[in-house]
């Protein structure tokens, strides 16, 4: 194989919320970086994934040199915090660092719901973003090729709309959730212009990499974010490429600005995320292929996700390894929001 350029390559999709989350992260940070689009295509010559998921980097191994294939956004974001220097995405204060740790993977794991369901629950929706899909991924294909293929793949899509837990009965859950969230960050962003202050935290590219989807490609959520708030739509697009932002340390929150500013958004998280990864956490531990609950007074009910079961673990460990001075500061921030439950022994 000929020898690699010196940066990092990836291969991803324009309709992949993870992929622009990365993407966000890299031309930030400043990390030269080569992308192959397409829709979960491996270049030729380039090893793929046990499991394709996007975006999927290829990291020199650190002995051999050969590429290993690498997916999921939260652990490489941490990955490149270690291989790059400058410009961090990650707060330096165990709390804040906390807080953006939760708050990353809510939108990870709960927003990405909210994608998934306006992208395939309404047909104004689907009609728009399956020829979408199809051109990302081959944008020379004939139309009546892509228009077929466009078919397939939103039928399929829509018949999995049960697994991220869409359906009749949570379709007003999840919307209301997000209608909620845009007027949250309408208010929020008012503060310092980002998530935990003055400066972009990987919270923020989270929220934006669904963002890129939800408020911009999909035209019933589109709508609902024009009506509530041409700040958050402005904000997607000053996300997108923020290389020539000069971030200082001191322009994160301070305790008392956090503890201000972010509680409307972490009762949000309370009142959704929470009890559907808490639900889902026991479900797996059970060995049950399903889950259900309430979340905001309805009824919730899906197939287990055993990835979200280690999500909640992983931040679980996050919080054990607090001290009990930064545990107690956590804890006073997520007072009252219903995320504590998260980290109670009990739960």
């Amino acid at each position: 194989m000929a020898s690699r350029p010196q940066r990092l390559e990836l291969t991803g999709a324009p309709g992949s919320p993870y992929t622009r989350k990365m993407i966000g992260v890299l031309r930030y940070r400043h990390i030269p970086y080569s992308v192959f689009w397409g829709n979960g295509q491996i270049p030729e010559g380039y090893p793929s994934p046990p499991v394709r998921l996007l975006p999927i980097f290829f990291f020199p191994d650190g002995e051999t040199g050969a590429l290993v294939p690498v997916t999921d956004s939260t652990p490489i974001i941490r990955r490149l915090e270690t291989d790059y220097a400058g410009r961090s995405v990650i707060p330096q204060d165990p709390t804040l660092r906390f807080i953006n740790d939760l708050i990353e993977d809510y939108a990870d794991e709960w927003l990405t719901k909210a994608m998934f369901h306006f992208r395939w629950a309404h047909q104004a929706d689907w009609t728009n973003a399956a020829p979408l899909l199809v051109y990302w991924g081959m944008n020379t294909a004939p139309e009546d090729k892509a228009a077929e293929m466009a078919d397939y793949f939103a039928k399929r899509q829509i018949d999995r709309l049960y697994v991220v837990g869409s359906n009749s009965v949570t379709a007003r859950t999840i919307e209301d959730a997000y209608d909620r969230l845009i007027r949250l960050l309408d208010d929020l962003l008012q503060q310092k212009g980002f998530v935990l202050g003055g400066r972009p935290s990987s919270a923020d590219f989270a929220l934006f990499g669904q963002l890129t989807q939800l408020a911009i490609v999909e035209p019933t959520s589109s709508a609902i974010t024009a009506k509530i708030s041409p700040r958050v739509r402005a904000w997607i697009d000053l996300m997108d490429d923020l290389c020539g932002l000069n971030p200082a340390e001191t322009d994160w929150f301070t305790a008392e600005e956090a503890s201000l500013a972010l509680r409307p958004l972490l009762a949000e998280i309370g009142r959704t995320y929470a009890p559907a990864m808490l639900a889902n956490s026991a479900a797996v531990a059970a060995g049950e292929e399903s889950f259900t609950t309430e979340i905001d007074g309805r009824p919730w009910t899906q197939p287990v996700f055993k990835y979200q079961a280690k999500c909640l673990t992983w931040l679980r460990d996050d919080y054990a390894r607090l001290s009990g001075n930064e545990r107690g500061a956590v804890d006073a921030l997520l007072s009252g929001s219903g995320c504590g439950l998260l980290f109670c022994a009990e739960a």
